[in-house]
């Protein structure tokens, strides 16, 4: 039997295994007694829990029907979905309550350094690791570091009475990184689509080149979380960009996966895997859990009845032969069974993949989560 066919058994066993142990609570107090003290998210709209709720002049939020169509009370609450996210589903197999979004947290919100100390998220929907992706419409990378985070950081080192206790606290929770995926859209998108952005400039690099600015940004700023009290990381891979709805749709005539987009995934994935490797031989205590999404998804997309789904290009929610022509809104039309999508809109997977994939994260093993899963993370 090939590899192809042990690595697919492996997934479902995995995923099966995953979703078992997964105890999803999303409770709103801390929940204490987990597998890890805290989680720190940082990253795009993937991990977007209502942060861009507050940018309200960008066109990149999700508080707004028909977004939230499953979740508790059909609220909106700012998640790209149609209900929970994967970091809920992370959150929830880590024992712990799903971090509220920093910019929900305020000077005079009650119990706020009790917030910091469980767990909070950074992540922007439209984030890239570049900062001149989507640069005005949400928080970059850059900003949920050197701003957000940092700030967490410095009233932790306060609160908790000095450096090292705060660097002990940090050094036993888990941090969760999902960015990459804008920068590729972008690059990947007809200079016609991104005229009117300010990174239409990094266009004319080629797709290798760009490919090597965001590994050297990157690498820093994960340096920059490491120096911040960063030691065990799950970092969430690239997705096959150019097999999102969005995507497929710049193919009209055969409406097939876009081949640049899903390269520049495949290299943008070996140069974070490159890089957290050389971390973790540079940094003796880090460590870190690297998930394949681009391998995983695939699996989905190319054996679509064995794992559950009947749809794999269309999104669930959205206008067009793909739903891809406009993001999801009040006006769009929604498919009546989300659980058999791959894709809630445009770029975004449905509340079901985000399930699946977060227990192939948390429980599996490689090649699509190596060099450890995230259960193995925490011990």
């Amino acid at each position: 039997m090939g590899p192809f066919c042990d690595w697919k058994s492996a997934t479902i066993a995995a995923a099966t295994c995953g979703i078992l142990l997964l105890r999803v609570c999303f409770l709103a107090e801390p929940v204490h007694g987990g597998l890890a003290p805290a989680l720190y998210v940082l990253g795009d709209s993937q991990a977007d829990v209502g942060n861009n709720n507050n940018l309200v002049l960008s066109p990149l939020r999700a508080n707004f029907p028909r977004n939230g169509i499953d979740y508790p009370g059909q609220q909106a609450a700012g998640r790209f979905s149609n209900g929970h996210n994967f970091v809920d589903f992370l959150a929830g197999s880590l024992e712990l309550a799903s971090p509220p979004p920093y910019h929900s947290i305020s000077n005079a919100t009650a119990g706020r350094f009790s917030t910091f100390l469980n767990g909070v998220n950074f992540a922007s929907g439209g984030a890239g690791v570049l900062d001149l992706t989507n640069k005005g419409q949400c928080f970059s990378f850059h900003h949920q570091i050197e701003r957000d985070y940092l700030n967490v950081h410095s009233e932790l080192v306060q609160q908790l009475g000095g450096e090292p206790q705060a660097m002990a606290h940090l050094a036993k929770s888990i941090f969760t990184v999902a960015i990459g995926g804008n920068d590729i859209i972008f690059r990947a998108l007809p200079p016609s689509v991104t005229v009117d952005l300010p990174a239409v400039e990094l266009q004319v690099l080629s797709p290798q080149r760009f490919i090597e600015l965001m590994a050297k940004t990157l690498e820093r700023q994960l340096q920059r979380l490491y120096e911040l009290g960063m030691r065990r990381l799950f970092f969430v891979g690239a997705a096959p960009i150019g097999c999102v709805p969005l995507m497929r749709e710049l193919n009209l005539l055969t409406n097939e996966c876009h081949p640049g987009a899903n390269d520049m995934s495949v290299q943008y994935n070996a140069a974070v895997a490159s890089i957290l490797h050389d971390m973790g031989t540079r940094h003796q205590d880090f460590r870190y859990s690297f998930f394949d999404t681009y391998a995983a998804l695939m699996q989905y997309i190319n054996e679509p009845q064995s794992n559950g789904y009947a749809e794999v290009k269309a999104a669930c929610c959205g206008l067009g032969e793909n739903k891809a022509m406009y993001r999801c809104g009040r006006v769009s039309q929604v498919c009546p069974d989300r659980t058999d999508h791959v894709f809630w809109d445009l770029v975004h997977p449905t509340e079901a993949t985000s399930r699946k994939l977060t227990g192939v994260a948390f429980a599996g093993s490689e090649p699509l989560v190596s060099p450890m899963n995230v259960r193995r993370l925490c011990d």
